[in-house]
């Protein structure tokens, strides 16, 4: 039997461009788009770096469902929500 061990968005590990708050993006990201394509208000591209991050925290309950499902889409998990 094989376990597959769940790689979950790590607070430690967040970009530090994230804003603050209860969202970020941390270096698991592997710059698919999808969040940019769901959230385009709330994540943003670092074109240096090669991932997204968390450009702004979402400031109505529309743009906390569009992060929420961002983050379940994420196919490598590297959107957190720290519940702050």
């Amino acid at each position: 039997m094989v376990q597959q061990f769940t790689q979950m968005a790590d607070p430690a590990n967040k970009y530090s461009e994230n804003a603050n708050g209860k969202f970020y993006v941390d270096d698991q990201c592997i710059d698919c788009d999808l969040c940019r394509e769901t959230a385009p208000a709330n994540f943003q591209r670092n074109d240096d770096g090669g991932h997204s991050y968390v450009s702004k925290q979402p400031e109505t309950p529309e743009e906390e469902t569009l992060c929420r499902e961002a983050m379940e889409g994420c196919p490598v998990e590297a959107i957190g929500e720290d519940g702050v």
